[in-house]
């Protein structure tokens, strides 16, 4: 008993540690999530995505990077730019770079790992995008389409439904300090209850990996080089783990031994596939996109892994070494308070998902939980927009 006391605590010991260090910059990344529902429009975004061969896929790759959708929220939202016009190309590449990165998963990725990956991670991720994107307009090119308004109530408030209120008349409706307010009660509230159920999933996990796993297991099939990345492609495109769940995950595999390069091949597979997420592309797109987008993500990942090593290599940093020194700058009180405070507003998501998991055959929720893991009930009972649920 004692021992399976000690073990607890070690693997809470250790979460916490990843926890805390996280904290301020997810409480950063939610919060410019939540502001990019208020100020990005969405007609905007669309437009931009129904026409041009090329160019919209480009574009629909750029805007998925900030953008913090899980790889099951982001399905509805692709749904509804291609029901409004968007090309398969440009769906394809909204589909990937939107759950690969965010600006909740760059943050915390900044806090656990480090600059290098934080700058390699939406870059590989926007290349994956590109290039399944690329793939798919050009051996199915898209045909002309007239891109219809995208209709959008008012993100605020509710008080215009974007249908019959005039656009000038509706943006003097709500001020500066309105819409702020807005985004930041949208990002604790919805926003984060669609992401801290998993985070923590992925926090524990971490915990786990770190009091249990040997460093010389993980190196010895994960310590880099092609067939580390295979193997990693592997675990990762049947798994659902989101972008910012998958971080404290790598973060515990690079400290047990495992490449850098590995490490991304993990960050982007598996936020970007699922095996759901697999069947539901195979309606939106067809078996034959569905088959480049996974191969499109295969090829990249691997490449970019092995691009990351080489760099990690030629600047002779250990990645075990310099993982997680950037958190070390935010002060204790600062960094205790954060953890507190995102603890405060991680409560109410957490006992929803209980209780959902507790009713019988999982309740009627839109989806599977355990494949999405939303926790506010946005995701299917909302009109759905390409922006953070």
């Amino acid at each position: 008993m004692q021992q399976i006391f000690s073990f607890i605590i070690e693997v809470f010991s250790a979460s916490w540690a990843l926890f805390s260090d996280a904290s301020v910059y997810i409480l950063f990344g939610i919060a410019v999530g939540g502001l990019l529902k208020m100020f990005l429009s969405t007609e905007y975004v669309v437009r931009h995505l129904g026409s041009g061969r090329y160019r919209s896929v480009f574009k629909a790759a750029l805007f998925g990077i900030p953008i913090p959708l899980c790889s099951c929220g982001v399905l509805p939202a692709a749904a509804s730019l291609k029901k409004q016009g968007a090309n398969n190309g440009a769906t394809t590449a909204f589909l990937i770079s939107t759950p690969e990165s965010g600006v909740d998963s760059i943050a915390i990725t900044y806090a656990l790992l480090d600059p290098i990956m934080t700058v390699a991670r939406p870059i590989a991720a926007f290349c994956s995008a590109l290039a399944a994107g690329l793939m798919e307009n050009f051996f199915n090119p898209p045909q002309p389409m007239l891109v219809m308004p995208g209709a959008s109530s008012c993100p605020v408030d509710n008080c215009c439904d974007g249908i019959d209120c005039d656009p000038a008349e509706h943006r003097r409706h709500h001020n500066l300090f309105e819409k702020i307010r807005a985004g930041l009660v949208y990002a604790a509230g919805d926003l984060w209850g669609d992401l801290a159920g998993w985070f923590f999933v992925g926090i524990l996990l971490a915990g786990l990996i770190t009091t249990l796993v040997p460093d010389n297991l993980v190196s010895g099939y994960l310590g880099g080089g092609l067939h580390s990345m295979l193997l990693m492609l592997a675990v990762g495109i049947p798994l659902y783990i989101c972008a910012t769940a998958s971080t404290p995950i790598a973060a515990a595999l690079i400290l047990k031994g495992v490449s850098p390069g590995t490490a991304l091949v993990f960050l982007l597979v598996g936020p970007a596939t699922n095996m759901a997420s697999i069947s539901v592309l195979t309606g939106l797109l067809g078996k034959r996109a569905t088959a480049r987008y996974l191969a499109a993500i295969a090829t990249v990942s691997v490449l970019c892994g092995l691009a990351l090593d080489a760099v990690y290599g030629a600047l002779g940093i250990s990645a075990g070494a310099v993982i997680g020194k950037a958190a070390q700058i935010i002060p204790q009180p600062v960094e205790l308070g954060a953890s507190f405070f995102l603890l405060a507003i991680s409560i109410k998501p957490i006992l929803l998902i209980l209780r959902r998991k507790a009713r019988p055959h999982g309740g009627h929720h839109g989806h599977d939980e355990g494949t999405c893991g939303c926790a506010s009930g946005s995701c299917s009972t909302k009109p759905v927009v390409p922006f953070p649920k």
